[in-house]
């Protein structure tokens, strides 16, 4: 069972990980970015998520993945 003082890194490392998507999300939508510039940004994010959480590329990859495609998609009309 994690102690208190872990669950509260934890859950830093998981609001440091919710800002970071956030930041990403709004600057790809917001931004004249090309599709390469947003596909790094996405890049980037997921490599933050793996430092901050090691060995979870599953779970970023069932949670924030699919909203970054349908983001490229939608801000790039890739379909």
């Amino acid at each position: 069972m994690p102690t208190p003082e872990e669950l509260k890194e934890e859950e830093k490392r998981l609001r440091q990980l919710r800002l970071a998507v956030s930041l990403t999300m709004s600057t790809i939508s917001q931004t004249t970015l090309s599709l390469e510039e947003a596909s790094r940004m996405v890049i980037a994010t997921r490599e933050l998520a793996l430092r901050l959480f090691p060995g979870k590329e599953a779970v970023f990859d069932l949670i924030y993945q699919p909203r970054f495609r349908r983001l490229l998609t939608e801000r790039f009309r890739l379909h």
